[in-house]
């Protein structure tokens, strides 16, 4: 009796796989009749519905393959693998979110001590057991509005009579020696106002010549 009843469920098992595999190859079928009607002539365009219908076919259909007209197989398969790893890699969110308070804390730390920087704060929210990055420490600090820094021809007016330019160059003499002049010119009377020579420049020779030419 037992083998009876066991045979009888297999093959209402059977019945209802063979239904549901039917109504699956009538879906296929119909999908791709009304994908060729809509297509060009010669040309098949598939839409993310449709691509996405057949990759849940390939996952709850077996023989799915068989049905397959449009597109080649390999393609139904790549196809899944591509929304596999969009969907895995969406999961990957990187780094935590900074909570609010953390970040408030950073913003309080940075206004009550605008001589640190995202190394010390840093620093201070590992001691007191925050893990975060440096760069995120960064990120929400207060910034402090800078004034804009000066052109290089304001800087050049501004600090014109304490620019000076020195620079060496050799001169050969007649015996075949080389003697190096030392010569330093003052910007605002654009002309030299020390000239020294020498066989030997030394660092401290140098710096003799840098006191006597600005006193």
């Amino acid at each position: 009796m037992s083998r009876v009843l066991l045979s009888l469920i297999m093959a209402a098992r059977r019945t209802m796989r063979t239904r549901a595999a039917l109504q699956l190859e009538i879906l296929a079928l119909r999908h791709q009749l009304q994908v060729l009607e809509r297509s060009r002539p010669r040309r098949v365009r598939l839409t993310a519905c449709d691509r996405l219908l057949w990759v849940w076919l390939s996952r709850v259909w077996q023989e799915w393959r068989s049905a397959l007209v449009i597109v080649r197989p390999e393609t139904v398969v790549h196809w899944h693998r591509r929304l596999f790893w969009a969907w895995k890699s969406h999961r990957r969110l990187g780094r935590p979110t900074v909570s609010r308070e953390v970040r408030e804390l950073i913003r309080t730390m940075s206004e009550a001590n605008p001589l640190w920087g995202a190394p010390r704060i840093h620093g201070e929210l590992l001691k007191l057991g925050i893990d975060v990055s440096q760069a995120t420490v960064a990120k929400y600090m207060r910034q402090r509005s800078r004034p804009p820094s000066q052109s290089w021809r304001t800087f050049l007016t501004n600090h014109l009579e304490q620019i000076a330019a020195a620079d060496f160059f050799v001169v050969p003499t007649a015996t075949g020696r080389l003697l190096f002049v030392l010569v330093m010119l003052a910007h605002y009377r654009r002309h030299a106002v020390h000239i020294a020579v020498t066989a030997h420049p030394t660092a401290a020779w140098t710096a003799q010549q840098v006191r006597e030419a600005f006193p």
